[in-house]
């Protein structure tokens, strides 16, 4: 199946070129890491699936697939699309390497314990040629010498960007970003 003109049928011309350099930018990620390439472009073109759909329609689809969504996903669109999404994949496009569906499940808030190709999924949806915000560029720098590093620095300015516009903040993106701080200061200690 042709993922990309799926993707190109199916979203807004802004939306799918974010997917088209998330996936680009997964492929230059994932070989700077020693991550399968071709895994990284399917999983950064399909990332924003579920974005085809409406708040109103995403919750159904979820209770008709049974997923077990906490509350604060529920409540929040930009959230809700990556666990909807993830399992649209497997259902709709029969997509069903499970670090593909994680990395999409998780791109939004992360998560402790994320694998080496859900890191570099999360991180090449952040720093894509098309995102812009202040201090970008030695974002993209890092990201090329020390993963962990840019995913802190992303993920800090999402969580301060979620606290400014008094959003609710995920637990699962605090914990992730205490995992990565610990991770860090452990590395440099050793």
């Amino acid at each position: 199946m042709n993922y990309s003109y799926l993707m190109k049928e199916m979203l807004d011309d802004e939306l799918y070129r974010h997917c088209l350099y998330t996936a680009e930018a997964a492929v230059s990620l994932a070989e700077n890491y020693g991550v399968d390439k071709e895994k990284a472009y399917l999983a950064g073109i399909v990332h924003d699936y579920g974005k085809k759909y409406t708040k109103h329609e995403l919750l159904k689809k979820a209770r008709a697939m049974g997923l077990s969504l906490d509350r604060i996903t529920r409540r929040q669109e930009k959230l809700l699309h990556a666990p909807v999404g993830a399992a649209l994949l497997e259902e709709e496009l029969k997509i069903e390497d499970n670090e593909i569906l994680k990395a999409v499940a998780y791109h939004t808030t992360g998560r402790k314990g994320m694998s080496l190709f859900e890191k570099v999924i999360y991180l090449a949806d952040k720093i894509e040629k098309s995102r812009e915000f202040e201090g970008i560029e030695e974002v993209r720098r890092i990201a090329g010498i020390n993963l962990d590093k840019a995913l802190l620095a992303v993920i800090d300015k999402a969580i301060c960007s979620v606290l400014d516009r008094r959003l609710l903040l995920h637990p699962r993106s605090v914990t992730f970003r205490n995992s990565l701080l610990a991770e860090i200061e452990e590395n440099d200690y050793n």
